[in-house]
């Protein structure tokens, strides 16, 4: 009976919240898959290995439709046939290919946590029961698998346990049958898994049992032989477990191997807690029929695996085209941010430029005005002296007999003449000439021709007419150098 979508919701909500899917799409068919009975659903997800894929496989059975296909994002519920224990389901997008919910041990998705990142969707396995990797620790698994404890099994110590697994089961496998086999990896069936999505390949399964009769017929004549070996190869990635190790034995519970020789080909999906079963295929089977089984899976897999491709490689391709635009938008930035620091510097130039410039102008201009006053304050200081000079001579004296005469001559041919006292100094002569407006220079001397005379400072103090000048004299002006 279903519920009232009311409490259909409160269902998922709390399946989700139990279990921690994030898929609500996902929560709601495997409820579905157990008749909406919550116990069952988490129990099937948190039991152990058996217990989980006899529940789940018990609710498919009772309710046929409810078993989802994946599809594109999404599961669309198809109607499927019961065969034994497992629920068998035909894909109706492929014809003839056949999917079942199995359990997928916990302990092996916790051990490969992370090695599983996106995937190719068609169907899905529900994890269950967890069994601890400390088997592996003390021994219990490996059996006759590993070479001997001690020194021969210390280089497994780096590995992970179903790393160390698949490579005893390798070296078991050769030893008993040879080195001509499928390309098993060395590694554990997460990471198995996880290259079969990369490379766009199925996986191909196979479970070992040693206790069986078929098995060593079956290895050697089957799994060994030319055209079986080069066709997995090339078609599939392959992964070998031993049933008496840890992985083996949680795959064999999980597959729910009842026969051997026993073989199965999944697919990987989205969420690493869930795969496709597509085909497995149990007890002992000749070349040929084990060839036409596979043969026929890739055949009907094909377009899923080369759209799966495509939209991978669209999806690389988009990636790296934004990445390219990126790096382009980022060096489109940085030349825009190289031409803005270029255009601030030069900015930045012309202004120091400008403000060099103005300050020596302003000194330029403050030079003029200080030597414009200095000679300013110098001409005022001379004309002041003219005037005190002039002021000192007094009044010229009218001719008469103790009056001389005197004619001054500058160097810029100019003549002056002037009658003073016979009894005034030499000085008043040089008094005289300072007075005048005619001559620039601070130093100079009264000199005259015939008989060449210097009156320098030493003769200040005679008067004219000790001096010779009286009663009349002819004198040039003789600039001294500074």
């Amino acid at each position: 009976m279903v519920d009232s979508p009311n409490g259909i919701d409160d269902k998922v909500a709390y399946f989700q919240a139990i279990t921690g899917f994030d898929d609500r799409q996902l929560s709601i068919q495997i409820l579905e898959a157990h008749g909406w009975d919550l116990d069952l659903a988490i129990s099937a997800i948190t039991d152990d290995g058996n217990s989980s894929s006899a529940n789940l496989a018990s609710g498919s059975a009772n309710n046929p439709s409810s078993v989802g296909n994946y599809t594109s994002g999404s599961w669309e519920g198809i109607e499927g046939s019961n065969v034994g224990d497992n629920q068998v389901v035909a894909h109706p997008g492929t014809p003839g290919i056949a999917w079942k919910i199995v359990t997928l041990p916990f302990s092996i998705v916790r051990g490969s946590f992370g090695l599983l990142s996106g995937a190719i969707g068609l169907g899905m396995w529900v994890a269950g029961g967890v069994l601890s990797h400390s088997l592996n620790a003390i021994g219990w698994g490996s059996g006759e698998l590993r070479p001997g404890q001690g020194e021969e099994s210390a280089p497994l110590a780096s590995m992970s346990a179903g790393a160390a697994e698949a490579l005893a089961f390798i070296n078991l496998f050769e030893r008993e049958y040879g080195n001509f086999h499928p390309a098993f990896q060395t590694a554990g069936f997460m990471e198995a898994l996880r290259t079969s999505r990369e490379e766009f390949k199925l996986l191909f399964v196979y479970l070992h049992s040693s206790e069986h009769p078929n098995t060593p017929t079956y290895c050697q004549d089957t799994l060994c032989s030319e055209v079986v070996v080069e066709f997995i190869n090339q078609n599939f990635v392959s992964w070998g477990g031993n049933v008496r190790a840890s992985e083996g034995f949680k795959m064999s519970n999980s597959l729910k191997a009842s026969t051997f020789p026993f073989c199965a080909v999944v697919m990987s999906a989205t969420n690493q807690r869930i795969a496709l079963l597509q085909q497995q295929v149990e007890g002992p089977k000749s070349p040929s029929e084990l060839l036409s089984v596979l043969q026929k899976v890739v055949e009907e897999s094909g377009s899923v695996l080369v759209a799966a491709r495509i939209e991978e490689e669209e999806r690389r391709h988009n990636r790296r085209l934004r990445e390219e635009q990126d790096a382009a938008y980022q060096a489109a930035l940085e030349a825009d941010r190289a031409r803005e620091r270029q255009r601030q510097e030069e900015a930045e130039r012309l202004e120091r430029e400008a403000a060099e410039a103005e300050k020596r102008r302003k000194e330029q201009e403050e030079a003029l005005a200080r030597a414009a006053r200095e000679a300013a304050e110098r001409e005022a200081a001379l004309e002041r002296r003219r005037q005190e000079k002039a002021m000192s001579l007094g009044m010229e004296p009218e001719k008469g007999p103790d009056v001389t005469q005197v004619l001054v001559r500058f160097p810029n041919g100019e003549r002056k003449e002037r009658r003073f006292h016979s009894s005034a100094k030499v000085q008043s002569l040089y008094d005289y000439v300072d007075s005048l407006n005619c001559l620039l220079a601070e130093k100079y001397s009264l000199v005259s021709n015939f008989p060449r005379v210097v009156y320098g400072p030493d003769k200040y103090v005679l008067s004219l007419k000790e001096a010779g000048l009286h009663p009349q004299a002819s004198l040039y002006v003789q600039v001294e150098d500074a």
